[in-house]
């Protein structure tokens, strides 16, 4: 509340002189310390209209005396320096606010210096390149808690060797975890810290204790940590920690154990963190139960540093017991919300190994299982080929096992990941047919439509527009699907077996003569394109083609099974004979003329979800 105010004023004066009647100075200094803006927290109010352009100010930022030490920030009172934002003149403007968020800073005031800092970066965008401003940038966001953001402001080469640019560096790095990048900061930050007052140097040397522990220099940690008290629980936590590392395990466990009593929440699951770790260190509990505590404590606290350390000890310790479905579950919480420590690409490739024997067919794993394996750990199988052949394998159990819709949506998640990848197009058929095999053509059409490419080869597209054909036609759209087929090798043969179905038989004869074998050996598949033509013929009495055909297949025929069927279909008769067209009927072979597709077309909705 108190930065938005600040921006309000420091952005009003910017609008016209204090001499200018329109904008009076004793109404905009009233105004600041009024009711605040009606605005959210994260945005400053908008300039007004008609605001100054302000002289370049980061030229002169950069002349004047660095900033090297606490005692270099500007010290104001807070009247003084709103009476120099008020009397300011344009070309000493952006001087009196970098005055004012210097001695805010100060003050430790961070986020109403950040809102005077973003107010001036407004007006000359070159301050971001300034090392002052940075510095003034990176310490007001310490001091609100972001620290990612602290430690890229402060990463100018300018401030490498900058006393109080490193001190603030520890805070930051110490915020984000690194504390081993913290205690690499200490030695150029020694002079910036003492020279504050005992209270100031309080969250740096905390920072710089984490740090001095962080690479196993205990003794260090527990000179910076004597300026506090033996109540403080803070100091508690890191005085265990210090005394663990240089070898006194009795008093550090023992100090652990106050910071717990005593300590904030947050305290407190860092404290039972570094005392599973310190009982671990010593033999006093066995690594299972060391997991187990783990997980209890993580139960118990999520996120931040104390969650992270936990998963990142539970892996390790997983590791060393060969426990792969623990080492599955921390992994895979540590590439979700953080960035794993050293390695991260040998502890992906180890679990990944892992992934892959538990999800073999022969690794005993039931089926059931080890699709729940794979979908609660699915961002951790491996990519590209290796990832399809994977995922290809476990639907494949699943399709046989006629989980289709299982298998659909697993396939269906490879199949995203691939996005703009050309091997989205034989994932894309699969996952499409798998869904028409679950009952679902609209989501087989989804699939299709939101993998389409330009750079598909034809037979790809082929085989995509002939599932697409499926589809509509599951759902009743069959002129849609038979335009699907347009120029398609192959379409006569899909046509004619939706034509088949449909009892369409005028348009059944017209595609599937197309698809007549030659006189000679008869596949099952051959044998049903000729019965299936001769039973269009006869329904629609065409007696002379029926003829025709007799005559082309007879001699082929006189030795298949289903010779009795294609005579009693092509016997000169004057009438339609219903009953010799069933008894036929059922003769014809049941091989599809289309395979796979004519399948497709006649699958019903599975019944079986897993």
């Amino acid at each position: 509340m108190r930065r938005l105010l600040i921006v309000a004023l420091l952005a009003s004066t910017a609008a016209a002189p204090p001499s200018d009647p329109a904008h009076p100075p004793a109404e905009d200094h009233g105004a600041a310390h009024g009711a605040a803006p009606a605005a959210s927290a994260e945005e400053a109010p908008p300039a007004p209209a008609g605001r100054a352009v302000l002289p370049p100010f980061a030229a002169i930022l950069a002349q004047m005396p660095r900033v090297t030490d606490s005692r270099d920030w500007p010290e104001l009172t807070e009247e003084a320096a709103w009476d120099a934002l008020i009397n300011a003149k344009p070309d000493t403007r952006q001087l009196a606010r970098w005055r004012y968020a210097g001695s805010l800073i100060r003050r430790g005031m961070g986020a109403e210096a950040l809102g005077v800092l973003e107010t001036m970066e407004s007006d000359d965008e070159d301050l971001a390149l300034v090392a002052p401003f940075q510095l003034a940038t990176g310490a007001a966001l310490v001091m609100v808690g972001h620290y990612r953001d602290a430690v890229e402001a402060l990463s100018l080469p300018e401030l490498e060797g900058n006393a109080e640019a490193c001190a603030w560096r520890v805070r930051a790095l110490a915020g984000t975890g690194d504390d081993k990048a913290a205690a690499r900061q200490i030695n150029c930050a020694v002079p910036a810290i003492n020279g504050r007052t005992p209270q100031e140097r309080k969250p740096f040397t905390l920072a710089a204790a984490r740090g001095a522990i962080a690479i196993n220099q205990g003794q260090p940690a527990l000179a910076w940590l004597k300026l506090f008290g033996e109540q403080d629980a803070q100091a508690n936590l890191l005085r265990g920690k210090a005394l663990l590392a240089s070898g006194d395990p009795a008093e550090g466990l023992f100090r652990l154990s106050r910071a717990e009593l005593s300590g904030t929440p947050e305290i407190q699951a860092e404290a039972k963190l570094a005392h599973i770790e310190g009982d671990l260190k010593l033999h006093r509990i066995a690594p299972a139960e060391g997991i187990k505590q783990l997980e209890a404590l993580r139960y118990g606290w999520r996120g931040g540093p104390v969650e992270q350390g936990a998963l990142q000890l539970e892996y390790k310790l997983a590791l060393a017991e060969n426990d792969h479905r623990a080492a599955l579950r921390s992994a895979a919480t540590l590439f979700r919300y953080y960035r794993p420590d050293g390695d991260s690409g040998a502890m992906l490739k180890q679990i990944q190994a892992w992934l892959g024997e538990m999800l073999a067919p022969d690794s005993g794993t039931p089926l059931p299982e080890a699709a729940g394996l794979y979908w609660d750990y699915k961002e951790l199988a491996p990519a590209g080929a290796e990832g399809d052949a994977l995922a290809l394998r476990l639907a494949g159990r699943l399709e046989a096992a006629g989980l289709y819709p299982r298998a659909a949506e697993l396939l269906q998640y490879q199949l995203m990941q691939r996005r703009q990848d050309v091997a989205q197009g034989p994932l894309s058929v699969k996952v499409a047919t798998l869904f028409i095999l679950s009952g679902d053509p609209v989501k087989a059409l989804d699939t299709l439509h939101a993998t389409e490419q330009a750079s598909y080869s034809d037979g790809m597209r082929f085989d995509r527009k002939r599932i697409e054909a499926v589809a509509l036609y599951k759902l009743g759209r069959e002129d849609a699907a038979m335009a699907a087929l347009d120029g398609i090798p192959g379409g006569s043969g899909v046509r004619s077996e939706i034509h088949w179905r449909t009892r369409n038989w005028g348009s059944f004869i017209t595609e599937n003569e197309a698809t007549l074998p030659a006189p000679g050996a008869m596949t099952p598949p051959a044998q049903a394109i000729v019965l299936r033509q001769a039973v269009a013929l006869a329904m629609l009495n065409q007696e002379a083609k029926l003829q025709a055909l007799r005559a082309r297949y007879s001699a082929a025929f006189k030795a298949l099974p289903s010779a009795q069927a294609f005579d009693l279909l092509t016997q000169p008769t004057p009438t339609v004979d219903p009953a010799r067209i069933s008894a036929a009927m059922a003769a014809i072979p049941e091989a599809s003329p289309t395979g796979a597709i004519g399948d497709l077309l006649d699958a019903t909705a599975s019944t079986t979800t897993g």
